[in-house]
């Protein structure tokens, strides 16, 4: 990827101040809010060139980088139905349900 190119941007601070509650909502910062709009902008405008990179990928990258992003947990899958494989009441865990209120 290239170097990414550093900017002295001067805002307005109530500008600033909803850009950064935006960019909290979005849970980005607010420099890849900023980024994310004007890019959403030059696009909408028909200017957004077409060799331009993508945004560079943020958070916690995934546990094997072989796999790419991360899916849904394998251990949801393998939960009973009707619960999450705890026991207790009503779930139908592992003391098949015996502690129901019903059950004396």
């Amino acid at each position: 990827m290239a170097e990414r190119k550093n900017i002295l941007l001067r805002l307005d601070p109530a500008v600033h101040d909803a850009l950064a509650r935006w960019a909290a909502d979005e849970l980005r910062s607010t420099t890849a809010q900023i980024e994310f709009l004007l890019r959403q902008g030059l696009a909408q405008a028909g200017r957004l060139p077409r060799d331009v990179g993508g945004l560079p990928r943020r958070g916690r990258p995934p546990k094997n980088p072989a796999d790419g992003p991360a899916g849904p947990d394998p251990a949801d899958a393998a939960a009973p139905a009707g619960g999450h494989g705890i026991g207790g009441p009503g779930t139908g865990g592992p003391d098949g349900g015996k502690n129901d209120a019903g059950d004396a």
